[in-house]
């Protein structure tokens, strides 16, 4: 796998950087630039509240927008968790998808053909 493309534990598709990507269109959907300059999103997946401490997804963008890593961790946001193997969380796999699918819009990422 290249270093512009991430995979999500559980999940079959193959996430890529999208070449139209802009770093304006990162910052208008919620990536922050850290200090080391690249861009980092942190978003909870709870199905049923968005108060309530779930899962989370964590997305690295490079300062120089060649790199990517994904990942959905347990709410401390330390250890990798699958949600696809388990029916229970249908709700945060529809979160998820919802995110992604707004990043897809927004020329962030593309899924990568296989």
């Amino acid at each position: 796998m290249a270093k512009d493309e991430a995979k999500v534990l559980g999940d079959e598709r193959i996430f890529k950087i999208s070449p139209q990507i802009k770093k304006y269109a990162l910052r208008d959907t919620g990536f922050v630039k850290t200090n080391r300059g690249s861009f980092q999103l942190d978003r909870p997946l709870s199905g049923d509240s968005p108060y309530a401490v779930g899962n989370k997804l964590k997305i690295t963008i490079g300062a120089e927008l060649d790199t990517l890593k994904m990942s959905v961790t347990d709410p401390s946001g330390m250890k990798a968790v699958n949600i696809f193997k388990d029916e229970k969380t249908a709700n945060v796999v529809e979160q998820f998808n919802y995110q992604i699918e707004n990043l897809m819009e927004r020329d962030i990422l593309i899924v990568a053909p296989e």
